[in-house]
C-alpha cells in the first residue's frame, strides 16, 4: 500500500515588477486610480520628453545635411581648381598663338606704337 509523502514545491522566483511593487508599494497607491493632482506633472513631462525626441531628429537631420554639403563644397573646390589651372594655362602667348594659327592670324613681329594726341583748344 503507498503511503502519504509530503512534497515540497519549488519557490518561484519574484519578478522585477513584483519585487518593484512590494518594495515602492504601489499596490494601494493606484488603489482609486491615478490622483488627479499628478496629472499636469505628467502631461509636462511627456511634453518635455516630445520635445527632446524632436530636437534629436533635428539635429541628427542637420548633421547629415551638414555632411553632405561638405562633400559638395569639396568637390566644387576640386572642380574650380581644376579650371583655374586649365583656364592658366589657354592664356599663355604661346598657348594662344597656336589656338589662332588655325584661323590664319599670326603674331606681329612690330612692337606696338603709341598714339599721342594733342588736346585741341577751343
Amino acid at each position: 500500500m503507498a503511503t502519504n509523502t509530503f512534497r515540497i514545491k519549488p519557490q518561484r522566483k519574484e519578478s522585477l515588477f513584483a519585487k518593484l511593487e512590494r518594495t515602492l508599494n504601489l499596490g494601494n497607491f493606484f488603489e482609486n486610480g491615478l490622483p488627479i493632482k499628478y496629472l499636469p506633472n505628467i502631461a509636462f513631462v511627456t511634453f518635455l520628453i516630445i520635445v527632446y525626441i524632436g530636437y534629436n531628429h533635428h539635429a541628427e537631420k542637420t548633421s547629415r545635411e551638414i555632411n553632405k554639403l561638405e562633400i559638395e563644397v569639396e568637390n566644387l573646390r576640386a572642380d574650380y581648381t581644376t579650371l583655374k589651372s586649365d583656364y592658366m594655362y589657354l592664356r599663355l602667348q604661346s598657348e594662344v598663338a597656336r589656338r589662332v594659327a588655325a584661323m590664319g592670324l599670326q603674331e606681329s613681329d612690330v612692337p606696338p606704337e603709341k598714339i599721342v594726341v594733342e588736346e585741341i583748344e577751343h
